[in-house]
């Protein structure tokens, strides 16, 4: 299932340099120029000791962050940024200018970069190039965890279902980072592997593929549901500081388009691999959450996940399916059950799909009622934006 965001990535990041810009009273900047004073917080502060750290997946180009934490009453602990690789001016400022209104926010950043080029684009002065920008940003108060080249699994990016290449390329830019700008993490995030290997993407692979047989796990001569869905993507504990899984409910069955309540137990069980329900048995999917959070010691997030509503649903049944929803992701006993599950981000985007060919709100935060019942429904576990400044901390350690 694609999960597309780039069509309007760049336009909306674009808007992020006149908003943060006007947000913080700053005047243009000289290509280059760092945002603060250099104070270096190193990312792995961002781990909370309990509970999950919760954040926002924000369409940058509509609102500030600063707007969205009045909204909510609390400052996301993290906002999640998307940009092209290899970088030009623009994407350098849109990065700088989204880093500016978290560090305003005492917030951290997940910046999710995007190989359109393919894989063989990012060089290792590229790599050099990354670890460059996002080691700016870190010396300037800002945590950041980098998400390279997410959902590879999928059959919709160019950088998709292609193991071989995408672990060298993963590795690559993650020991560059660990030599460049050392205090910045990296976090691996495959798409859900429900509905695998997406046969009909644009980047599918094929008998012929180069990866065919890594990817063929149970050797049957075919791609299926009965194929892992992440293994022979994961580049390695020495180089993934986090582990990740783009997890949406968008509806109950494909093709997608109705606005459905979600089952209960949908969220736990699409996590762990037992889901078996009105959109079909997925209970050949490893259990993600036992392999790479528990297994692996690595603390997991969900870095994007809502609920599919069409923009013109009547706000009742927006607000039932949304709730049906954040009250599984966010259920009083989840930080119990799951103890690895340490970030969870909401992607607060109105736009078109192009797998529905329809506006779909995604969003908690634009509707008052929906956002207050959401903020009142949040449990106690859940854990926003520190309110002491992460430098005056560090400098005071």
């Amino acid at each position: 299932m694609s999960m597309r965001r780039g069509a309007i990535v760049g336009i909306a990041l674009l808007a992020v340099v006149t908003v943060g810009a006007t947000y913080l009273g700053q005047s243009t900047r000289e290509p280059g120029t760092t945002l603060f004073t250099s104070c270096r917080v190193d990312a792995s502060s961002v781990v909370p000791s309990s509970g999950a750290i919760v954040g926002v997946n924000l369409d940058w180009g509509s609102e500030t962050l600063a707007e969205f934490s009045d909204q909510l009453g609390a400052a996301p602990a993290t906002a999640v940024v998307f940009s092209d690789v290899p970088f030009d001016d623009e994407d350098r400022d849109n990065l700088r200018a989204a880093a500016t209104q978290v560090r305003g926010e005492n917030s951290s950043l997940l910046v999710t970069l995007e190989p359109r080029g393919g894989l063989g684009a990012v060089t290792p002065d590229v790599a050099d190039d990354i670890a460059a920008l996002l080691g700016e940003i870190s010396d300037t108060g800002v945590p950041v965890i980098l998400r390279y080249a997410h959902e590879m699994n999928g059959s919709w990016y160019a950088w998709g279902q292609q193991p071989t290449a995408y672990r060298e390329s993963f590795r690559l830019v993650a020991e560059t980072l660990d030599e460049r700008a050392p205090g910045v993490a990296t976090m691996w995030a495959p798409n859900y592997g429900g509905g695998y290997p997406f046969a009909g993407g644009e980047f599918e692979s094929t008998r012929t593929s180069p990866d065919f047989r890594l990817l063929d796990t149970d050797d049957d001569g075919v791609l299926s549901m009965a194929d892992d869905p992440y293994a022979p993507y994961y580049p390695g504990d020495d180089v993934v500081d986090w582990v990740g899984m783009s997890l949406y409910h968008w509806g109950d069955t494909h093709p997608w388009g109705e606005n459905e309540v979600a089952e209960p137990g949908k969220f736990a069980d699409q996590l762990t691999g037992t889901y078996v329900g009105a959109g079909g048995d997925d209970s050949a999917i490893p259990d993600f959450y036992a392999d790479y959070g528990v297994t692996a010691g690595k603390p997991l997030a969900i870095p994007e996940t809502a609920a599919f509503v069409t923009s013109d649903a009547p706000a009742e049944r927006a607000l039932e399916i949304k709730r049906s929803w954040w009250s599984q992701v966010f259920s009083p006993d989840t930080a119990e059950r799951f103890p690895q599950l340490a970030m969870i981000n909401w992607f607060e985007w109105n736009k078109y799909e192009v797998e529905v060919d329809d506006e779909v709100d995604w969003r908690v935060g634009a509707d008052a009622d929906i956002r207050q019942q959401f903020v009142a429904e949040l449990p106690q576990w859940v854990r926003f934006a520190p309110d002491a400044d992460r430098c005056a901390d560090a400098a005071g350690r």
